[in-house]
């Protein structure tokens, strides 16, 4: 045999064997990147979510793609999203700054139960029975007022006060239709029932409360001075305290219904990619260390724990006067109370 012979034999041979490694590679996946990776769903402010997202890959290892969402339709878009999505998931983890939509996406069908170890000292009440959703780092539900144009004996005691005279066109609130609005006034119809919600909002509209897109543009409203009160978030809030803005928050209602108290939820999607990374990033996210450093952050987050290490300003949960209030309950009154809403604060 000839040396060309030779050559040709040794080349079909060489791209024989190309062949099969590529086809082995085709069935067994090594063509893959060895790079461990999770996908998280994330409605808490990018601000406040990112920097716990960049410790747990330097300490895990594990690369975070994180997607995040807006502040106009936070939560109600990422919660669209996953329903959508729900055939093919491309989401491990939904880490949602509310509770209400999580408990509608376990209804859907869109999430898988998980106990994480790291839950077993958090209080039942923040804890899906089956397992389907862990509740974490609260926030509350308060007023934000402008300490250059109130005076402590100005202030309210209690939300309902808004709609008296005094209050006609001075009060800023989020468009209730999305984020931890929704939740609230969903959170009255549940405790309160429909009759007095909805005469309550009514009682709003009549005294020209201003509608504004979001929690943080109800706060900036206030930190400018263009009106003196607005509903908002305890994270929000504290923003503004921390870069010295003459404002501070009132805890409604202390002698009422109590304040309503929102915790950040966190979820393992149903058929979700990379369900291993997904746990073992939940279980960090369920820890006392996370929680006690959204204590710490400028998003103020308060513990559901006793004993989880956090700074003066953040109050204990017994000090609040916390709404008693079933979470279940307040995810059956979303639609109804969307539905309202919208109806009755037309844009």
């Amino acid at each position: 045999m000839n040396s060309s012979n030779k050559k040709g034999g040794g080349l079909r041979r060489f791209i024989a064997l190309l062949l099969t490694i590529s086809i082995v590679c085709i069935f067994t996946g090594c063509t893959r990147t060895s790079e461990k990776e999770v996908v998280v769903y994330t409605s808490l402010d990018q601000i406040f979510s990112e920097p716990v997202l960049r410790n747990f890959e330097k300490e895990t290892g594990i690369k975070v793609k994180a997607v995040y969402d807006v502040e106009a339709s936070k939560t109600t878009g990422l919660v669209n999203r996953l329903i959508a999505e729900k055939e093919r998931p491309k989401a491990d983890v939904f880490w949602n700054s509310e509770v209400a939509q999580t408990i509608i996406l376990k209804d859907k069908g869109v999430l898988a139960p998980y106990r994480s170890p790291s839950a077993e000292d958090i209080p039942q009440k923040f804890r899906d029975k089956e397992d389907y959703w862990t509740g974490f780092a609260a926030r509350a539900r308060v007023l934000i007022y402008n300490t250059n144009l109130l005076k402590d004996s100005d202030l309210p005691k209690s939300i309902f006060e808004l709609t008296e005279p005094q209050w006609k066109g001075k009060v800023a609130l989020a468009y209730p239709l999305f984020g931890t609005t929704a939740t609230h006034v969903a959170a009255l119809y549940s405790t309160l029932g429909q009759e007095k919600t909805e005469a309550f909002l009514k009682a709003l509209k009549a005294n020209d409360v201003v509608i504004v897109n979001g929690n943080s543009v109800s706060r900036d409203v206030v930190v400018e001075g263009q009106l003196p009160l607005g509903f908002t978030d305890t994270d929000d809030v504290n923003v503004a305290i921390q870069s010295g803005k003459p404002v501070k928050m009132l805890f409604p209602d202390k002698e009422g219904i109590g304040t309503l108290l929102i915790p950040n939820t966190v979820a393992l999607i149903k058929g979700a990619p990379h369900p291993g990374e997904a746990k073992v990033f939940i279980d960090y996210l369920l820890s006392r260390k996370v929680e006690s450093k959204l204590a710490f952050s400028e998003s103020a987050q308060i513990p559901v724990r006793d004993g989880v290490s956090k700074p003066p300003h953040i109050p204990d949960i017994s000090s609040i006067g916390v709404m008693e209030v079933d979470y279940y309950k307040i995810a059956g009154n979303m639609k109804r109370a969307a539905k309202f809403s919208q109806n009755l604060f037309v844009r």
